[in-house]
Formats: structure tokens, C-alpha cells, sequence
């Protein structure tokens, strides 16, 4: 009796220990197995530093992504992979750490991405929120604070932050480059990353709770650029259903408008000869350390990424037709000093001329702070407003997917010198993604408050391509017609656009019309 009272408390000791681990305490990947950590609540599984392609290194730097050497035991994914090569993260204007890449690693060894699930079992098809990260192309990483992903995972998201390479790495094109590729093609190395992520996702995200056949794409900035590329190139067919767009697409001309592959391979041999170097093999050896800086690259329209412009690819029919939430920030604005109201007008009467006067009409200058605030709306409207206005106009009339669009409005609260920011770029992604913990600023409870509804209209969008649900205000699809969106402020509400007829006329003008 007794050594069945012991056998059976074993079994029921056993038992429990079983019930404790999850099923993705080990997870098998196409390449092999792998283990990561448990958030502190132990209801999220954390995997950092996933390989999903071979590092890009030696002969393989400007080439497109090589898949992952297998490995033997169980690889060990707690920790965060190096952020890919760029300069230094210094704090600028109202950007602090929590927006920034850790300070080290850095290094070209970056093809690798984050997973947070919050799914006991791969057998839970969970839908799959990728993230995207901006940094004009030329920064930015998966480690950065604000793109944690354990709130989304507790939405019932698996949550992946990837890397992809920017700078020289990523989009540096060269004739040798074009005519060793076998696509003659070159430039779009960070693209080409951000696909080889989602090709990865395809093929493994089902052991992590995930569902393959439900992938959102998210990004913001260059993340969000990146997201139009996506949706344009006809290598992103079947690797995602939805997108998520924040203040950014290259529909129209701008510095971020596509640059042709005859244009970007020029600027790459005048890059070249300025590191004195002859050839691409002689490109290869030189120090990591010592390209960074050296070339601002971004996409190109290289006639295998991106075949044509993306605006023609629409035009064409040609894009991956998917629901989209899109939209862009009150003070989404780069400018330097302000000027008064009379240079401000000078400026504006020398720079458009006969269209001055309708220039003025939509930003006015009647004293020194309107000519301020129209400063800001031009350079928002001009790099951000116009774009994502375009892509939601163009989807809306083709009525093939839904789009949503909205306008984040909420002054971050701050104090000293941030308090003149405002809704400034990127400042939305915290609430995005239910992450004001981890952002040092003075919160209010209306912060926590809009951050759950931010949140939960990205979750729900993820889930099932609308972003409504129990408890958050109706969001209705936009038309082109009514140009109804959604206001991302203190109340969150539907509204005409309010400055439609300002954004219809800088069309125009960043259009060439």
C-alpha cells in the first residue's frame, strides 16, 4: 500500500509539472530547436535572437538573404541579437533612449527577429502582428524599448519584431552588384530582409501559436514605407493579408518617392570611388565600421523588388490587394527654426509663385504663430500627410479591401523643452502597441485610457481586418467620398478629415499637378 501511495504521488507530482511547462518551452524551427524565457507573469513565452537568415557578412554583404546553417541541440534565444550597422544611438530633439537602439551590439551579423506568443500550444493559429521598425532607412533595430511585445501577445497576438539591414548595408546598388545578382537587379537589400522575415514567419510561426495564413505587417516611418513596398512587390504575394501603415508610403514624389536603379547604381559607384575602392571585392573587405555613414540609401525601384513605381503599381492592378489601417500625426514634422509670418510669406511667394496665394489660402500666415503652426502642417503634410492620404484615396476607389484610416492628435505629455513636440513622429507607437511603460513621460490616466483603445483597434484589425470591437468607439471604413476617419486624441472620434482641402491641393504640388 504504501509503494502505491508513493507511485501514485509521483505520478500526480509529475502530472503537475507537465501541466506547468508549456508546449513552446522548446520550439522546432526549420532550422532546429530552439528555447527562450516567460514574461514575469508566466502567460507570454519570449523568444529573442531568432536566426531567419544566414548572417550577411564577407562575400554575402550586398547579397540577397541565405538561408539559416542548420544547428544541432536546442539554441539558446533569450537575449537580443546585435542591432544592424549604423551610427551611434544618440538622443536627439524629443527622442530618448526608450526610442533608440542599445548602445551595443551593433553589428552587419543582424538577420534576426523576436517573438512574444502568449499561445500554450502551436495548435492555436493565433494571428501574427510583424512588425517593422523606422529610422529613414539608415537606423533603427528590434531592441529598441517601445517595440516590446508582450501587452500585444496578452491581445491574443503572436507579436515578431524583425531586423533588416539599413544604410549602406541594405540599399547600396552598384552595376556589379546589378549584373552578379542573376535578377539585374541591386539596392533593395533591407526589402529583401524584411521578405526573407516573412518567408521565415511563413514556414515556423505555427509552432509558436501563430496562424501562417493570418500575417499582419506593421510599421512605422521607414517601417511604414517599408510596409507600401511590401504590398507592391510581387515577391510579398501570399506572405501577409493585412497592413498596418503609421506616417509613411512612397506614392508620390518626395525624398522617399523611389529612386530608379540607373540613378541609385550611379550614386553607388560615386560612393565607390570616394572609399577608393575599385571593385565590389574590394568593397567586401573593407571594414564594417568603416562604411557606416557613408551612403543614405532607401528603396529603389529596381525592376525585381519593385518592378515600377508603386504608384504604378496600382495603377496597374498589380499590388497584393490587402485590408489597411493606415493614417499619421498631428505634429508628424521635421522643421528647424520657425519663421516669422513676413519671411515665412517671402519664402513661400519665391519658392511657388503663381500658386502662392492658393498656398497661403490652406497655410496662412495672418500673424508669427499661424506661420509657425502652417510651417509644421507643410513639412507633416508635405513627408507624411500626402502619402498615406493617397494610399488610402487610391485603395478606397478601387474597392477591392477595406482601408481605416486615422489621425493621432494626443500631445504626449512632457515636460521642459518636449512639452513643443506635441503628436510628434512616432509618438503613437507607445500607445499602439500598449507600451507607455516602458517611455519615461508624465502620464496621465487619459494616456492609459487611449493607449487600451489604440491598442485594441491594432489587435482586433490584426485578428480579423477590422479594427472594431466590444468596448471602443466605431471606427467605419473610409471612403474617398466622405473622407470620414478616426481622431486618436483625448476622445477618440470619427470626423471628416479636417484639413482635406489643404491635403487635396498639396497633392498637387508634391504630385507636380
Amino acid at each position: 500500500m504504501k509503494n502505491l501511495f508513493i507511485l501514485f504521488l509521483s505520478i500526480m507530482i509529475n502530472s503537475s509539472f507537465a501541466f506547468a511547462q508549456s508546449g513552446l518551452d522548446v520550439v522546432t524551427t526549420n532550422a532546429g530547436k530552439i528555447s527562450g524565457s516567460v514574461s514575469t507573469g508566466g502567460d507570454v513565452h519570449v523568444f529573442k535572437g531568432i536566426p531567419f537568415a544566414a548572417p550577411p557578412v564577407g562575400d554575402l554583404r550586398w547579397k540577397e538573404p541565405r538561408p539559416v546553417a542548420p544547428w544541432q541541440g536546442v539554441k539558446e534565444c533569450t537575449t537580443f541579437s546585435a542591432s544592424p550597422m549604423q551610427p551611434k544611438p544618440d538622443e536627439f530633439g524629443v527622442y530618448t533612449r526608450e526610442f533608440l537602439i542599445p548602445y551595443q551590439p551593433i553589428s552587419e551579423d543582424c538577420l534576426y527577429l523576436n517573438v512574444w506568443t502568449g499561445a500554450k500550444s502551436s495548435a492555436e493559429k493565433r494571428a501574427v502582428l510583424v512588425y517593422i521598425y523606422g529610422g529613414g532607412f539608415g537606423s533603427g533595430g528590434a531592441a529598441v524599448p517601445i517595440y516590446d511585445g508582450e501587452a500585444m501577445a496578452k491581445k491574443g497576438i503572436v507579436f515578431v519584431v524583425i531586423n533588416y539591414r539599413v544604410g549602406i548595408f541594405g540599399f547600396f546598388a552598384h552595376p556589379e552588384l546589378t549584373k552578379e545578382s542573376g535578377h539585374k537587379a541591386s539596392g533593395n537589400y533591407g526589402l529583401m530582409d524584411q521578405l526573407a522575415a516573412l518567408k521565415w514567419i511563413k514556414q515556423n510561426i505555427a509552432a509558436f501559436g501563430g496562424d501562417p495564413g493570418n500575417v499582419t505587417i506593421a510599421g512605422q516611418s521607414a517601417g511604414s514605407m517599408s510596409v507600401n513596398c511590401l504590398v507592391a512587390s510581387p515577391l510579398g504575394k501570399g506572405l501577409f493579408q493585412r497592413a498596418i501603415a503609421e506616417s509613411g508610403a512612397s506614392f508620390l514624389n518626395g525624398p522617399f518617392g523611389g529612386t530608379t536603379l540607373q540613378a541609385a547604381e550611379q550614386s553607388g559607384v560615386k560612393a565607390a570611388q570616394s572609399l577608393n575602392a575599385n571593385s565590389i571585392a574590394d568593397l567586401r573587405k573593407v571594414p564594417a565600421a568603416d562604411l557606416v555613414g557613408k551612403f543614405a540609401g532607401r528603396p529603389i525601384i529596381d525592376g525585381y523588388v519593385l518592378p515600377v513605381s508603386i504608384a504604378q503599381t496600382f495603377a496597374d492592378n498589380k499590388e497584393n490587394s490587402v485590408p489597411l489601417l493606415t493614417g499619421w500625426n498631428e505634429d508628424d514634422a521635421f522643421v528647424g527654426k520657425l519663421k516669422n509670418a513676413e519671411d515665412y510669406k517671402k519664402q513661400i511667394t519665391d519658392q511657388y509663385k503663381d500658386k502662392a496665394a492658393e498656398f497661403l489660402k490652406y497655410y496662412p500666415a495672418g500673424t508669427d504663430a499661424e506661420a509657425g503652426r502652417s510651417q509644421i502642417n507643410i513639412s507633416r503634410d508635405q513627408t507624411f500627410g500626402v502619402q498615406n492620404y493617397t494610399w488610402a484615396n487610391v485603395q478606397s476607389s478601387k474597392g477591392k479591401a477595406k482601408v481605416y484610416v486615422y489621425r493621432f492628435t494626443r500631445r504626449l505629455p512632457a515636460t521642459a523643452d518636449f512639452v513643443k513636440y506635441g503628436a510628434f513622429h512616432t509618438g503613437e507607437v507607445a500607445y499602439a502597441y500598449d507600451n507607455l511603460r516602458f517611455l519615461n513621460r508624465p502620464w496621465e490616466p487619459v494616456d492609459q485610457q487611449l493607449a487600451t483603445t489604440i491598442s485594441g483597434y491594432w489587435a482586433n484589425f490584426a485578428k480579423t481586418g477590422n479594427p472594431n470591437g466590444n468596448g471602443l468607439p466605431n471606427w467605419p471604413a473610409y471612403d474617398a467620398g466622405n473622407k470620414q476617419v478616426m481622431i486618436l486624441g483625448e476622445k477618440p472620434a470619427t470626423e471628416v478629415l479636417p484639413d482635406k482641402a489643404a491635403l487635396d491641393f498639396m497633392v498637387g504640388v508634391v504630385g507636380g499637378k
